[in-house]
Order: structure tokens, then sequence, then C-alpha cells
């Protein structure tokens, strides 16, 4: 069945393993950068610019919004993406994160600039996701995400391979990580048919900058 029908879907080497690598060791570095910057005092603990341990969503995995890299790769895998599920997209922005031994992914649906999204798998430790193909399992209720605890499909990816799928319909987790270390980076879009420009680089000026703020935030928008 296509992205269409199922609402998700697999590309295997979606990245080369030249640059799966690279990427990935890229991240690494990125993370010890941010650690000896939060020793030595180099950083406020109240800014994120340089990456966070502190993400509400994982605790004490190393996660970073938008970092220069990850956003040249949100706009160098777009051809492939729209290749694939047939669709022409708008880069909304990138995330990614190493998760360590004992993080989870609560199931969760995503906010509107993550209507197409993606999860590249970097490297490390195999660690399956889970997606609910049925859109009316999860609701939002009080500001309470309510879910129905469906087994859903469980996908492994290797290094270099994508998922894609709805991430605004359909239901999305990790269970409790066994492994030692897994390095992902999420590629958001919207579908130019849905949201058209309207959420177009997160409501930042371009790709690149940290979350939006009234100084980074598109004149559009102001």
């Amino acid at each position: 069945m296509s992205f269409k029908t199922k609402g998700y879907h697999l590309i295997k080497n979606a990245l080369s393993q030249e640059l799966t690598k690279f990427s990935c060791d890229y991240l690494h570095l990125k993370a010890e950068i941010y650690d000896t910057f939060r020793e030595k005092r180099h950083i406020s603990p109240y800014t994120e610019d340089w990456g966070t341990r502190d993400d509400e969503q994982v605790p004490k995995a190393f996660s970073i919004y938008g970092d220069p890299v990850m956003e040249i790769l949100l706009k160098t895998i777009k051809p492939v993406l729209e290749k694939a599920i047939k669709k022409s997209l708008v880069e909304t922005y990138s995330f990614a994160r190493i998760y360590i031994t004992g993080n989870e992914l609560k199931r969760h649906k995503d906010r509107d600039a993550c209507e197409i999204s993606t999860t590249l798998n970097l490297g490390g430790d195999p660690w399956p996701i889970y997606i609910e193909p049925d859109k009316s399992k999860g609701t939002v209720k009080n500001k309470k995400y309510i879910s129905e605890n469906t087994p859903g499909v469980e996908i492994i990816l290797e290094p270099g391979d994508m998922l894609v799928y709805r991430g605004i319909d359909l239901e999305h987790w990790r269970e409790p990580f066994e492994g030692n270390s897994c390095s992902q980076v999420f590629l958001h879009y919207n579908d130019i048919e849905s949201f058209g420009t309207k959420n177009l680089y997160d409501e930042r000026i371009h790709l690149g900058l940290p979350r939006m703020s009234y100084f980074f935030k598109s004149k559009e928008k102001l």
C-alpha cells in the first residue's frame, strides 16, 4: 500500500552511509561540546542554542532544534521524500536526539508543523519505532493526550533508513530503550496543499536559527 493509503512509508537507504556516519559523528561531537560548555559554565543553563539535556519529552537525552547541519539534511533529503510519497513539501524544522539507556518516547501525535514527519536513523543500537495506523486512535482531552494503548506496527530502522509518517494523524512512540545509544534526526515538513507556506521554517526567518522568538520570527508573522 502507498503512503496515501497507509499514512506511513519506509524509505530504505534514504541517506548514503558516508553522509549518515558523518551526521552521526557530528551530532555526538555537538553533544560533547554542549556538555563541556555546561561544565565550564560557558553557556547559560537557560539557553538551548547549543542543545539541551532538559527536553521535557525525553529527559537526559541530548537534543537540538534547528542545528545547521541537520537543517541542510532537511533540504537535501526533501526531493527523495517528495518522490517517495508523491507530494510537494515545505520545510518546517529539524530536531535531533541521542537517546540513551532507559529513554522512552511516549505515545503522542505532533503539532501542525510536523504534518509530514520523518525519523532518520543516524546510528547506534537498534530500537524500533511503533506506528498506530488508525488515525482515530489517540485523542487530546483537556490538553491531555489520551492513548488507547493499541499494539501498533513495529518498524526497525537501520542507519540511513527513514520512516515518513503523518505526524499529526498517527500516534507513534518508542518503548524504553535497552541499548546504549541511538541517534535519530526528525525532519519535519508540511504538504503544500494542506498548510501552504504557513509553517515555512517553523515561522523563522530562515533555516538554521534557534526556536522562534521575536528576533528570528518571519516578518509575515509579526
